[in-house]
This record gives C-alpha cells, structure tokens and sequence, in this order.
C-alpha cells in the first residue's frame, strides 16, 4: 500500500546501476510517494529511461547531474532541493536494488514519531553477502561507535535510512567531506556529535550476482583507503570533542 507525503520522500543517488534501478524505483514507488532520484552522471543510458518514468509518474521526480561527483555529493543536491520544497526528512536507500523497499512505511513511521533523530537501518545478511564485506564492515563500526563514544550506532555503513534533512544539510555545509562512498558513515557520526540521536531498526540486504543484474562500484583498496582516512580525520575530531562527549555520557543525553 502506497504511503504519500508532504514532510518525507525517498531519495535514491544513482550512479551506473543497470536496469536493476528500475525495478529499485518502481519497488519504492508502491510504497511511497514522492520518489526522488538524483541520476549522478551516468553513462549507461538510465538517466533517458529513468526520465521516461518520470513523464508517466507524478509520484516520481528525477534529477540529473551533469558529471559524476560522488554519492554523497548526489544525496546532497537532494537535500538541498527538498528543504527547498519543505521537506523535512529522507530516507536514502541504493538504486541497484539490494535494500528493501518494503520497509520504507516502518522507516518513514519510526522517523515521523521521532522526528528530531536518524533512523538507521541494521542489515541483515543472507546468504548472498560476501564474506569479507560482512567482517569488514565490523571494522569501521567499531571506529563508528568509538568516535561517538557508543551513542548507539547499530550500523555505520548501510545506506538504508532516514535523515532529518536540515542537520544533515549543516553538517555537509560546513566541511568539504563526506562527498563519495565515506558519506554514510561520516554522516551518522557527525550528526551524533550534533546531537542527533540514533534509531536501529532491521532491514534485510540482498546481494545480487552480475548474471542477477547485479552491479557494484565497491573496490576494496579505493574505498578502505577512503574509510581509512575518513576514521583518521573523524578520530581527530573526537578527540577535540571528547570533553562534550564525555559530559553528554555522564548527563544521560545520548
């Protein structure tokens, strides 16, 4: 059953996803209205058909950039056209179809009777995930959560969620991070030093294979690499903030 909205939509960055993307958005639009796709320079022609949805489909907005500039940068230029049309919340979810649309309504429910926190989504893994991603993303939430001092984050990796768009918008303003595949983690850690209190619910992930229609920009050396700078530079921040970050644990505000 399709939920609409004045106050959430859904937002999916793009980047190359195949004709998986179209089955994401479609999935999506039967829960929710409006959708809202940033088409973050792609060349494998899905911005023309992801248009051609859009002409049929008042429900379903699309946006194209002209070059590619990262996943967060895409999220962003949702951000700042929502708050433009007074929406306060999104929830961010990949176009290449492995997070389930069918938890948008729980989602969008969680962040409307807490507006002013993060609704994370915790995956759950089948039997399709690779191994090495599932442990290694054990890693960086490790760091996630030491840099928050335990504030709650179930997951810092799964792009899955809903933000309250004006936080977000501030905390992307104001620093020239948190442009390419480091978005989501640094997002939900930043935000937590704001103030900005997290939510875990569960949401199943689905891997699919090449033949599947599969697609993925993951590289392991590129993007550790980027996670790896992005905990160096968030530890450092930490540790400025540690002081606050103690207090707010001693006074019970997390």
């Amino acid at each position: 059953m399709m939920t609409a909205s004045t106050t959430h939509l859904v937002l999916i960055p793009s980047y190359n996803p195949g004709a998986k993307v179209y089955e994401t958005v479609r999935s999506a639009r039967r829960f929710w209205t409006p959708v809202w796709v940033v088409v973050d320079g792609s060349t494998d022609d899905s911005a023309e058909g992801l248009l051609a949805m859009a002409a049929e489909d008042p429900g379903l907005r699309v946006m194209v950039l002209p070059h590619n500039r990262g996943k967060g940068a895409a999220v962003l230029h949702g951000l700042d056209e929502a708050a433009a049309m007074g929406y306060s919340h999104v929830l961010t979810m990949d176009s290449d179809g492995q997070h389930p649309p069918e938890r948008i309504p729980a989602f969008m429910a969680a962040s409307a009777q807490q507006p002013a926190a993060m609704i994370l989504g915790v995956p759950v893994f089948d039997a399709s995930a690779p191994g090495l991603r599932v442990k290694g993303r054990k890693i960086s939430n490790w760091w996630a959560n030491l840099e928050t001092l335990w504030a709650g984050i179930g997951d810092s990796l799964f792009g899955f969620r809903v933000y309250p768009v004006e936080p977000l918008r501030r905390v992307m303003r104001s620093q020239p991070w948190m442009r390419h595949f480091d978005f989501d983690p640094e997002a939900v850690v930043r935000l937590c030093w704001r103030g900005v209190r997290p939510v875990n619910l569960p949401a199943a992930v689905r891997y699919y294979r090449s033949d599947e229609g599969g697609v993925s920009h993951f590289r392991y050396l590129r993007d550790n690499v980027l996670l790896t700078w992005m905990h160096t530079r968030l530890f450092a921040g930490f540790v400025l903030r540690l002081p606050m970050l103690l207090a707010r644990r001693v006074l019970g505000r997390f």
